[in-house]
Protein backbone atom coordinates (compact mmCIF):
# COMPACT_ATOMS: atom_id res chain seq x y z
CA UNK A 1 0.00 0.00 0.00
CA UNK A 2 1.20 3.33 -0.61
CA UNK A 3 0.29 6.54 0.95
CA UNK A 4 0.56 10.30 -1.03
CA UNK A 5 0.52 13.58 1.24
CA UNK A 6 -0.11 16.72 -0.88
CA UNK A 7 0.92 19.92 0.42
CA UNK A 8 1.11 23.94 -1.00
CA UNK A 9 -1.84 24.89 -2.35
CA UNK A 10 -3.68 27.84 -1.87
CA UNK A 11 -4.73 31.26 -3.42
CA UNK A 12 -2.73 33.14 -5.99
CA UNK A 13 -3.09 36.31 -8.03
CA UNK A 14 -3.01 35.37 -11.85
CA UNK A 15 0.94 35.85 -12.63
CA UNK A 16 1.78 34.21 -9.37
CA UNK A 17 3.78 31.15 -8.29
CA UNK A 18 2.83 27.85 -6.24
CA UNK A 19 4.56 25.00 -5.91
CA UNK A 20 2.66 21.65 -4.75
CA UNK A 21 4.52 18.49 -3.22
CA UNK A 22 3.43 15.28 -2.94
CA UNK A 23 5.30 12.58 -0.28
CA UNK A 24 4.94 8.98 -0.74
CA UNK A 25 5.15 6.43 1.83
CA UNK A 26 4.42 2.95 2.30
CA UNK A 27 5.54 -0.43 -0.52
CA UNK A 28 7.63 2.39 -2.92
CA UNK A 29 8.10 0.25 -6.15
CA UNK A 30 11.78 1.26 -7.74
CA UNK A 31 9.53 1.09 -11.18
CA UNK A 32 6.89 4.24 -10.76
CA UNK A 33 5.57 7.15 -12.47
CA UNK A 34 4.06 9.64 -10.79
CA UNK A 35 1.53 12.38 -12.06
CA UNK A 36 -0.11 15.32 -11.17
CA UNK A 37 -4.04 15.76 -12.61
CA UNK A 38 -6.66 18.27 -11.94
CA UNK A 39 -10.31 18.70 -12.11
CA UNK A 40 -12.03 22.30 -12.19
CA UNK A 41 -15.59 22.27 -11.19
CA UNK A 42 -17.71 20.72 -13.99
CA UNK A 43 -14.99 19.61 -16.09
CA UNK A 44 -13.27 16.01 -16.21
CA UNK A 45 -10.57 15.16 -14.40
CA UNK A 46 -7.52 15.60 -16.96
CA UNK A 47 -3.73 15.08 -17.02
CA UNK A 48 -1.26 17.83 -15.84
CA UNK A 49 2.50 16.45 -16.13
CA UNK A 50 3.91 13.33 -14.80
CA UNK A 51 7.37 11.86 -14.53
CA UNK A 52 9.08 8.57 -14.19
CA UNK A 53 11.56 6.92 -12.06
CA UNK A 54 13.45 7.31 -14.69
CA UNK A 55 13.32 10.98 -14.80
CA UNK A 56 11.54 11.14 -18.00
CA UNK A 57 8.56 13.71 -18.01
CA UNK A 58 4.92 14.89 -20.15
CA UNK A 59 2.98 17.43 -19.72
CA UNK A 60 -0.68 18.71 -20.77
CA UNK A 61 0.05 20.80 -23.75
CA UNK A 62 -1.80 24.32 -21.50
CA UNK A 63 0.90 24.28 -19.04
CA UNK A 64 4.04 23.75 -21.05
CA UNK A 65 6.47 26.47 -20.65
CA UNK A 66 4.40 27.18 -17.07
CA UNK A 67 4.91 24.41 -15.05
CA UNK A 68 8.05 22.11 -14.29
CA UNK A 69 7.32 18.40 -12.54
CA UNK A 70 10.65 17.17 -10.76
CA UNK A 71 10.97 14.58 -8.23
CA UNK A 72 13.22 13.40 -5.00
CA UNK A 73 13.57 9.82 -5.05
CA UNK A 74 15.26 9.58 -2.18
CA UNK A 75 12.55 11.27 -0.19
CA UNK A 76 9.89 9.70 -2.64
CA UNK A 77 8.38 13.14 -3.21
CA UNK A 78 7.26 14.84 -6.13
CA UNK A 79 6.71 18.76 -6.91
CA UNK A 80 4.83 20.23 -9.49
CA UNK A 81 6.41 24.16 -10.04
CA UNK A 82 3.73 25.96 -11.23
CA UNK A 83 4.58 29.43 -12.86
CA UNK A 84 2.60 32.42 -14.76
CA UNK A 85 -0.66 31.05 -13.20
CA UNK A 86 -3.68 31.70 -15.08
CA UNK A 87 -7.65 31.71 -13.68
CA UNK A 88 -7.67 28.66 -15.92
CA UNK A 89 -5.59 26.64 -13.74
CA UNK A 90 -7.67 26.95 -10.59
CA UNK A 91 -8.42 23.17 -9.62
CA UNK A 92 -8.28 20.83 -7.46
CA UNK A 93 -4.96 19.02 -8.05
CA UNK A 94 -4.40 15.51 -7.14
CA UNK A 95 -1.11 12.98 -7.00
CA UNK A 96 -1.28 9.67 -8.49
CA UNK A 97 1.27 7.00 -7.97
CA UNK A 98 1.74 4.22 -10.67
CA UNK A 99 3.80 0.71 -10.47
CA UNK A 100 2.79 -2.30 -12.10
CA UNK A 101 1.37 -3.72 -9.43
CA UNK A 102 -0.57 -0.88 -8.58
CA UNK A 103 -2.04 2.77 -8.07
CA UNK A 104 -2.99 4.90 -5.76
CA UNK A 105 -4.61 8.66 -5.48
CA UNK A 106 -3.81 11.19 -3.32
CA UNK A 107 -6.51 13.45 -1.44
CA UNK A 108 -6.32 16.89 -3.52
CA UNK A 109 -4.92 20.11 -2.82
CA UNK A 110 -7.25 23.39 -4.21
CA UNK A 111 -5.54 25.95 -6.59
CA UNK A 112 -7.12 29.05 -7.05
CA UNK A 113 -5.98 31.81 -9.45
CA UNK A 114 -8.05 34.94 -8.86
CA UNK A 115 -7.59 38.50 -8.04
Amino acid sequence: QVQLVESGGGLVQPGGSLTLSCAASGSIDSINVMRWYRQAPEKKRELVAGISSGGGTTYADSVKGRFTISRDNGKNTVFLQMNTLKPEDTAVYYCYYWSPEYDYWGQGTQVTVSS
